[in-house]
């Protein structure tokens, strides 16, 4: 069992900051290969997606039939009307109420072919969205530990939520939205060359010149919006820090330095919004004016071939209504392939972290123990980060089962690197480990890792109960077991004292609980999962003497019979440890009991007693 990160500590943020999204345009480095991976998460969707153009395509054309229809009406009406004004006929509402009958079929029909589409596409998006996340979740515990260790948490969490958001819902309007506007499109231009060629023509040709306007508008504003973007990513995560570290910006007298950098940094989201938005605003003003001008140009040409008699007056009516529609797809195919841009190059992250490097979980013939005995060598260990750079340099050591083993030196030495090889988080670049006479690289990492339990300074636990806590460690154990461990912790006196007890619910940051008692929950999970190793790293390092004790008492509790190993910078805690393995750039410099290296007068002693030279 292992600990992670810790509750009191402030989260890093990724690249877009605290609910980000990703820029509008933002382009990917490979479209089509995007693209094509995409295809494979939705081609098990394939007939669904039939069915969704199917119905899409049978909206649109009940839309489009609409306008051509209800002119019949404003036909029959006009030539009804001129007929009474003659005297010789009436108006025909018998005939006008069965075409706004058909009319209103049409348009309930169309209504609802998108509502079914609508439905099926979100079904859908939401179930890539899902398999997405999935794998994505099951990634991450096949990833090795150099990755999460080289990023922030936030750039690993963006790929879940913003990424995969965008990528939802560009996927769930693009695909609905191209099918309907290209239908709309050819629809409505046959249904305008069917009325008027020439009334077409006119139409057509304020077309080029909204598209003109619009490519200029567009282009103008998108550098405005990517500035926006990301300054609004640097403010979420100015802010972000400012809220949860105000105590040190108090306790330095920083407001004022914290409000200068917000203030310069909110000037240019201030400045590039409100352009992107100014600029972005002005396309509807655009389209509109050239919209009229067309509308003008139609009623005039309209009118003139009505009076020739080549077309009737509804067929005015119907085209003024296509005009109007035919401009809308444009601009929705145009916002469409921004959208699709978008997706991609979510895509594009997301299949990039699926295909990031993972750790070998399983192997061939793997060691199986079935009783730890909890012997542990290090057999001329070398590794490094980095290649070029090696940070423990034939380390070894010999430890029995049972054996109490603390691991001291100054920062940087190398002691959480040496319980990292013991936990394969990293394999050696040389030499061995060796567990029970076997070498650690001939494990399974799950199995390898059972054996092994954690308490870590940084304590971690999730939203939920007590009892849920200290379960995570054996989630079969009873309640009974539970408490024995909590016991054995020293924990279960102050449990007892909270309110609903093994009941309370941690909120989601165990801050109704004090740091101490996150520590003595956190042992207590330990005792409970009952790992034939432990290690503890700077258990006690942030909490104060009284409960340092108890801390003490319960990890006394927690090595009983177990081989352990202790990483302390207070060497007092350490005093009865078997073996005391010095560390110093990387090498072990001293090895011994307390009693022998403070004879030796060498490294560890004068450690300990620049500790103790005020006592």
């Amino acid at each position: 069992m292992s600990e992670g990160m810790n509750n009191g500590s402030p989260r890093r943020r990724g690249p877009h900051g605290p609910g980000g999204k990703m820029a509008p345009g933002e382009k990917p480095k490979d479209f089509k290969r995007s693209v094509s991976k995409l295809k494979n998460y939705i081609g098990k969707y394939m007939a669904a997606i039939v069915v969704v153009m199917i119905f899409a395509i049978c909206s649109t054309v009940f839309n489009v039939v609409g306008p051509k229809t209800l002119g019949s009406a404003t036909t029959t009406l006009s030539k009804g009307l001129m007929s009474k004004i003659r005297g010789t006929g009436s108006i025909d509402f018998e005939k006008i109420g069965r075409i706004l009958l058909i009319v209103l079929i049409l348009y309930v029909a169309s209504s609802l072919f998108n509502f079914i589409q609508g439905w099926i596409m979100t079904g859908i998006t939401q179930k890539v969205c899902y398999s997405l996340r999935k794998d994505i979740s099951e990634k991450i515990n096949r990833m090795p530990m150099k990755y999460f260790e080289s990023r922030t948490y936030g750039e690993v969490l963006s790929r879940i939520t913003n990424d995969i958001d965008t990528l939802g819902q560009g996927l769930n309007q693009s695909i609905t939205q191209i099918i309907t506007s290209v239908t709309t499109l050819i629809g409505v231009l046959v249904m305008m060359l069917s009325i008027s060629p020439l009334m077409t023509l006119i139409a057509l040709v304020t077309l080029p010149i909204s598209v003109g306007l619009i490519s200029l508008v567009v282009k103008k504003s998108q550098r405005y919006f990517k500035t926006q973007q990301e300054y609004l990513g640097h403010i979420n995560g100015l802010v972000e820090e400012t809220y949860s570290g105000h105590n040190v910006v108090q306790a330095f007298n920083r407001e004022k330095a914290v409000v200068e950098e917000f203030n310069k940094t909110n000037s240019v989201l201030y400045e590039s919004a409100w352009k992107s938005q100014f600029l972005s605003g002005m396309m509807q003003p655009i389209m509109m004016f050239v919209g009229n001008l067309g509308y003008a140009a139609v009623a005039l040409a309209g009118g003139f071939l009505t009076i020739k008699g080549t077309i009737a007056v509804g067929d005015i009516q119907a085209f003024v209504q296509y005009v109007r529609q035919f401009s809308q797809p444009i601009q929705q195919l145009a916002q469409v392939t921004n959208i699709m841009q978008s997706m991609a190059a979510a895509a594009e992250r997301v299949f990039e972290f699926l295909e990031e490097e993972e750790e070998v979980q399983v192997i061939d013939n793997p060691t199986e123990l079935d009783n730890v005995k909890g012997d542990v060598t290090f057999n001329h260990v070398s590794f490094g980060y980095k290649e070029n750079q090696t940070i423990i340099k034939d380390f070894s050591a010999d430890i029995k089962a049972g054996q109490k083993v603390a691991i001291v030196g100054p920062t940087g030495a190398g002691k959480t690197t040496i319980v990292k090889l013991l936990m394969r988080f990293y394999d050696v670049n040389s030499g061995s480990v060796m567990l029970d006479g076997h070498d650690i690289r001939t494990f399974n990492r799950r199995e390898l890792r059972d054996d092994f339990g954690m308490v870590l300074q940084d304590t971690w636990l999730f939203k939920g109960t007590i009892m849920e806590n200290i379960r995570y460690g054996r989630p079969d154990a009873t309640d009974e077991e539970v408490i024995e461990a909590a016991k054995a912790a020293h924990a279960d006196k102050f449990i007892r004292t909270l309110p609903g007890g093994y009941q309370m619910e941690l909120n989601e940051e165990a801050s109704n609980v004090s740091q101490g008692q996150k520590q003595l929950l956190t042992i207590a999970r330990a005792i409970l999962a009952d790992s034939s190793v432990m290690i503890l790293d700077e258990a006690t390092s942030s909490v104060d003497t009284r409960t340092e004790v108890l801390i003490q008492k319960a990890m006394d509790n927690l090595m009983k019979g177990r081989t352990s190993f202790v990483i302390a910078h207070r060497l007092s805690t350490i005093r009865d440890a078997d073996l005391i393995l010095c560390m110093k750039d990387g090498d072990i410099v001293e090895q011994g009991n307390h009693k022998e290296l403070l004879a030796r007068g060498g490294f560890y002693a004068d450690l300990y007693n620049s500790q103790f030279a005020q006592a």
